[in-house]
This record gives structure tokens, C-alpha cells and sequence, in this order.
């Protein structure tokens, strides 16, 4: 059987959880940020488990994470 090709640009924004669960990071910390409030930007920072329907997506494009 083929090797299959893992998709870079996902490989770099996604990372795998001790439990096995795909973290994901939030949108929205990159710019503008000092009008929003401190415990917004803590929040943001945090990694957030990707749904389960993403999960199956994401098992196709990075399938060696």
C-alpha cells in the first residue's frame, strides 16, 4: 500500500492531546488586541478540542499525526 501524503499547513495548526484528542488553536489573538479585555485574551490563548466531525476530517488530511 501507498504511503499517504500528509497535508503541512495542518500538520503545523494541529497537535495531539495525551488522550489522543486533536487540539486546535482559538481564532482571533493575532491582531488588535488591546481592545479586548485580559480574561478574553487568556481564554484565547488556550487549545480547544477539535469537534467530532472535524476529527474525521482531520484523520484524512493528517493521517500520521
Amino acid at each position: 500500500m501507498l504511503k499517504l501524503k500528509t497535508n503541512k499547513s495542518a500538520a503545523k495548526r494541529f497537535k495531539l492531546s495525551g488522550s489522543g484528542k486533536i487540539m486546535r488553536f482559538r481564532a482571533g489573538k493575532s491582531h488588535k488586541n488591546s481592545k479586548k479585555s485580559g480574561s478574553r485574551s487568556r481564554r484565547l490563548k488556550r487549545k480547544s478540542v477539535l469537534s467530532r466531525a472535524d476529527t474525521t476530517r482531520m484523520k484524512r488530511i493528517v493521517p500520521y499525526l
